[in-house]
Formats: C-alpha cells, sequence, structure tokens
C-alpha cells in the first residue's frame, strides 16, 4: 500500500518517544514545510524545540530532508540544529538514501514524517521505511497545492485515514 503511512498524527509533537520505541524507530527523517513550519515560513510551531531537544536527549537522530532549495532549508535546519538535505527530490528515493546515510542509521529504523500523501508517505513506501503522516499546519493557496490536497482527500477516504491514530 503505497500511499498508506503507518501512523497519522495532527503535529509533529504529538510523536512521542514511546510511539518511536513501540515501531522500533530511531531516526526520523523529517519535512519541513507544513511539518515543521507553514509553507516557505520560518516561524517553529508550537512546542518544536522543546520537541526536538526531548527526541534528541532520547536518542533519536534527526534530519532534515526537503524538495525546497539549499537557500530555504538551510537557514531553517541551522535554527534547529539539524543536519540537512535540501533538492531531496520526493519522492524519489535518491534523498531518503541519503539522509539516512547523513543519519547513519539502518533504513528499518527509519521513519519519514511530513504533510503529503504523494511525497513524503510515497517516497517512504519506495524505500521500505515506516511513515508518519501530519495534518499540514496551514493549507496552501496555489492551484497546484489545491489540486494535491483534493486528490488526497480521496487517499484519506479510500484508506480510512483519520488523525491519531496508528494503521
Amino acid at each position: 500500500m503505497l500511499l498508506k503511512p503507518h501512523i497519522k498524527l495532527k503535529g509533529v509533537t504529538d510523536i512521542t518517544v514511546d510511539l518511536l520505541k513501540k515501531y522500533n524507530i530511531d531516526t526520523l527523517i523529517l519535512d519541513v514545510d507544513n511539518t515543521l513550519s507553514t509553507h516557505h515560513g520560518e516561524i517553529l510551531t508550537d512546542g518544536l524545540p522543546e520537541w526536538l531537544n526531548k527526541m534528541q536527549a532520547n536518542g533519536v537522530k534527526l534530519v532534515v530532508l526537503s524538495n525546497s532549495k539549499e537557500k530555504r532549508v538551510k537557514p531553517f535546519a541551522e535554527k534547529i540544529g539539524l543536519p540537512f538535505i535540501s533538492l531531496g527530490c520526493k519522492p524519489l528515493p535518491f534523498g531518503y538514501w541519503r539522509a539516512i546515510k547523513l543519519a547513519g542509521s539502518k533504513r528499518k529504523n527509519c521513519a519519514i514524517v511530513g504533510d503529503q500523501i504523494f511525497t513524503d508517505v510515497l517516497g517512504g513506501s519506495l524505500v521500505g521505511i515506516k511513515k508518519i503522516l501530519l495534518t499540514p499546519i496551514k493549507l496552501e493557496s496555489t492551484a497546484g497545492f489545491r489540486f494535491k490536497r483534493k486528490i488526497e482527500r480521496v487517499v484519506y477516504k479510500l484508506y480510512k485515514i483519520t488523525d491519531m491514530e496508528e494503521i
């Protein structure tokens, strides 16, 4: 099931250490836009710095993977103190493989965390890692994104995806 996440949560700070242990996840590959901040935003979501500290204090490796250019991703990743990969070409597997290698992790212990089915979830499926789908922080207004989100709603209905569940 290429488009079905393992876990669906409202926001990144809903990911707990206990949940990661349950799935044997020690590495999170994090999308930026609408996952850690709004699309092209610089303001961190509420509670994000504390959540990042808690994850790292519990040995969780964190890497940023984004399809955005380095000039967007680098300042954001530096702000939160995480290694990053820009121009990740999600859903193609290349960026995911680089993120796994950068983290020094094994594929079986990794999860992608993102807000889009056709980039984050599909890419995670193609690479064979776990997928945590989040509700977008703020819906984008461009025609392309609105179209994508309409198609995503069909996938949500097809797989009966709702917030706060393990699928």
